[in-house]
């Protein structure tokens, strides 16, 4: 959520904040409705102010006797009565208007953000490992797992449509054993404190975070027992929404509080369900887990200070990166555009794993996202912390996938596979299978 105090003060650089993410100026306009909203808030104040003034004045004027003032007095105050709800109304309306406006506009890039209006404009940053030869051609993971026996797209179809898959036996495991090595890692070397958050969430906590209102779309709902896509507008207020990532749990921790500044930064993270409707992403990732409407994720959360959130980002980076660095997995991280970047995103790092079994000959494909939001989101979920000086401030929040679980595991798997088609479990992960070196086809 902007500040419209800072777009007042300057309009220019929103404007051009805006022009980065591919959008026309509207502090014009803003402003405009801002000036509407601050006079009739005025109008309304002085009203009140003259009425209180008149009222006082009609006790003097029958104090003194002066029937004739008393009256017009009274007269006054019966028309300011007439008039007050009027200018309170007026003043409603206009601050409605603004705060509607500036909840649909997505936070502005940080001056080091790279140009540009889409992913080909992204900047690789780094680049860790290196691509491994195979003695065959290797296989998608859906092959893999089909031939294994222990991915099932059919099964999960029947119980749930497309974009769903049903894991069984060592992969099912394996998923598992991914997820908790990541938490494990995250809460005993990285100092994350473990939560286990609500997956349905309310709609001023999807708010909070930019879900609403832009993509409601994307997000599954519950109603009375019912997961719906898209609701009704009569059911938008007896619903709650299925968490698309914990970053929507674990930032609105913080919704409608005051923190002592000792307490921060505040590091979180969680292993949960996530569930996404991938209304805009008809036609794309149709085949195997890339692109599914339930998977799991490791969530990491950072709540700052202002003058820390950018070292945070860097430190947020270096934890997800070391996930992926332990599963001996070859990665890229890539710097986001302007154009490219997430609603409530200041600035963005994007992780992409190599898979080898994508596409001819392998492709990176992403696995965690790395966001700066600054105040955007404090401010739409009033957060707030107290520092030494005692005077209250928004706090900036971080969020970041350490890392997605389910591409992990087809990462793992794609890497990992052998000529007979098996897979071989990374040394890191054999402890959390029973010291399972191998995932190979019952006999």
């Amino acid at each position: 959520m902007h500040d419209i105090k800072s777009i007042r003060d300057n309009p220019q650089a929103f404007d051009a904040g805006l022009k980065r993410r591919g959008l026309a100026p509207l502090s014009a306009s803003l402003l405009a409705i801002d000036e509407r909203r601050r006079a009739a808030i005025l109008a309304s104040e002085q009203a009140q102010a003259r009425r209180n003034a008149a009222s006082k004045e009609i006790g003097e004027a029958k104090k003194s006797k002066d029937d004739a003032r008393a009256s017009k007095l009274m007269a006054e105050v019966a028309e300011l009565k007439t008039t007050m709800p009027e200018l309170e109304l007026s003043a409603k309306t206009a601050d409605e208007e603004l705060a509607k406006e500036l909840a649909a506009l997505p936070n502005l890039p940080l001056d080091d953000v790279p140009e540009g209006a889409d992913e080909h404009g992204n900047v690789q940053r780094h680049l860790y490992g290196k691509i491994r030869n195979y003695a065959f051609t290797p296989k998608p993971h859906d092959d893999l797992g089909g031939a294994l026996g222990y991915m099932d797209f059919e099964a999960a179809a029947k119980l749930s449509g497309a974009r769903f898959v049903v894991l069984k036996k060592g992969l099912a495991r394996l998923e598992r054993a991914i997820g908790q090595f990541m938490l494990d890692l995250h809460t005993n070397e990285h100092g994350y404190t473990e939560i286990n958050p609500p997956l349905l969430v309310r709609n001023e906590v999807m708010f909070g975070t930019g879900q609403l209102p832009k993509f409601e779309d994307d997000q599954f709902w519950a109603i009375r027992g019912e997961l719906l896509v898209a609701p009704d507008e009569r059911l938008k207020t007896d619903r709650l929404g299925l968490i698309p990532t914990a970053e929507v749990s674990l930032t609105n921790l913080v919704r409608e509080s005051i923190v002592d500044e000792k307490e921060l930064p505040m590091r979180l993270t969680a292993l949960t369900p996530c569930f996404r409707a991938e209304a805009g992403a008809a036609g794309r990732d149709t085949r195997g887990m890339i692109r599914q409407h339930q998977f799991t994720k490791v969530e990491l959360v950072s709540v700052t200070t202002p003058e820390t959130s950018r070292d945070e980002h860097e430190r947020m980076l270096s934890c997800a990166e070391q996930v992926l660095q332990k599963l001996d997995l070859h990665y890229r991280v890539m710097t986001l555009c302007s154009g490219d970047m997430g609603f409530s995103a200041q600035k963005t790092y994007d992780i992409e794993v190599w898979m080898p079994g994508q596409g001819e000959g392998g492709a990176f494909r992403e696995i965690s996202s790395c966001s700066v939001c600054g105040d955007f989101q404090a401010r739409r979920m009033d957060a707030r912390s107290r520092g030494p000086d005692g005077k209250p401030r928004f706090v900036h929040t971080l969020n970041g996938s350490g890392t997605a679980v389910g591409r992990a595991l087809i990462a793992v798997m794609e890497t990992y596979q052998q000529e007979d088609g098996s897979i071989a479990v990374p040394a890191v992960l054999q402890p959390y299978m029973g010291g399972l070196k191998s995932i190979e086809r019952d006999k």
